[in-house]
């Protein structure tokens, strides 16, 4: 880091689970305004991290001194990492709470220690903390009945953010985002429906639709979550929770119909095969973005059109595309 008042005097953002897909966006954004970034990750070094980004590696035994040490050296925090995803979280809902709630309480208890800390923002979950409602949009306020084990350790450790707000006045932020989408995002995984539909038709493989249309979602573009992200960070007043997605819903099958142009230029067949309705997919889900909006002035910018061709061709020159998981379905 350079040594000059200009240098000295700039935010350094801890992001804790900056390799991710969301994070490195986030971190790119950071960068991009100015801050210093210390990323705090599980991998054995940087995953295609900019320059300049000092990382932490935050191996399993290390405790939480790799965590308090990179808290001491930052002003301000932005937390994405989480262990599971709401499809795994069926699969475990106990161990979903084990390798979750734990371990987010210490780092609140150890944040609220530090008193230099200007801002945190916690990445909860819109798209999973409300469960099914007759409302969309969803405001903030609409009450909150997760379906999913993930949705109900988001929305606990949502509380005890609220309660280190009040008890030991952590700055903290909480942010519940949509589904986000975009380049880097890794195909397959339980949790993406883009990533995996592109992927899907690039490897020739089918796609499963549970019912005739499928789930509608409230889809933003990665580098839109970043903005909005970074936006909290900057804006967001603490103790307060923000919505964060595009206020559009959209089908599993609106999406499909807009990826049909491009998998014809590319010569690609859809293979579509469709399912019954799983009773715990939430029928419908578009968050309602206007707190943040007025509070921070933030915005989307990428339309869904430009962000499908753009992940379309990030997927289509990634190679290789990974292999789908045997019995793999589109959420």
């Amino acid at each position: 880091m350079m040594g000059d008042s200009t240098a000295a005097a700039s935010p350094v953002t801890c992001v804790i689970g900056g390799n991710g897909f969301i994070g490195r966006a986030v971190v790119a954004e950071l960068l991009a305004r100015g801050r210093q970034v210390i990323v705090v990750g599980r991998e054995n070094g940087p995953v295609n991290l900019p320059a300049g980004v000092r990382y932490l590696e935050n191996a399993p035994d290390a405790g939480i001194s790799v965590v308090r040490e990179a808290l001491q050296a930052a002003t301000e925090v932005v937390d994405l990492a989480y262990a599971t995803s709401p499809g795994t979280s069926f699969q475990d809902p106990v161990n979903d709470i084990l390798v979750n709630v734990p371990e987010t309480v210490r780092l609140f208890e150890l944040a609220a220690s530090m008193t230099h800390l200007r801002k945190f923002v916690w990445i909860s979950s819109g798209g999973t903390v409300y469960g099914r409602t007759p409302a969309v949009p969803i405001t903030e306020n609409h009450p909150t009945l997760p379906l999913s084990p993930y949705g109900i350790t988001k929305l606990a450790l949502e509380k005890y953010a609220h309660m280190y707000f009040e008890t030991r006045q952590l700055p903290i932020v909480c942010v519940r985002p949509a589904n986000a989408y975009g380049e880097g995002q890794r195909p397959y995984g339980g949790q993406g429906f883009v990533a995996t539909a592109i992927a899907s038709i690039l490897d020739g493989k089918s796609l499963t639709l549970f019912g005739e249309q499928g789930t509608v979602r409230d889809y933003l573009h990665v580098a839109d979550m970043a903005t909005g992200i970074v936006a909290a960070l900057d804006g967001g007043l603490p103790g307060e929770v923000y919505n964060l997605g595009s206020g559009q819903g959209l089908t599993n099958r609106q999406i499909l119909d807009l990826l049909v142009p491009l998998a014809a230029a590319a010569g690609r067949p859809m293979h579509l095969l469709r399912q019954p309705v799983r009773p715990f997919d939430v029928p419908a889900n578009i968050l309602d973005c206007s707190k943040l909006r007025v509070t921070t002035g933030w915005q989307p910018q990428v339309s869904i059109t430009a962000g499908l061709a753009r992940t379309w061709a990030w997927m289509a020159s990634a190679q290789p595309i990974n292999m789908p998981l045997q019995g793999q379905a589109a959420e």
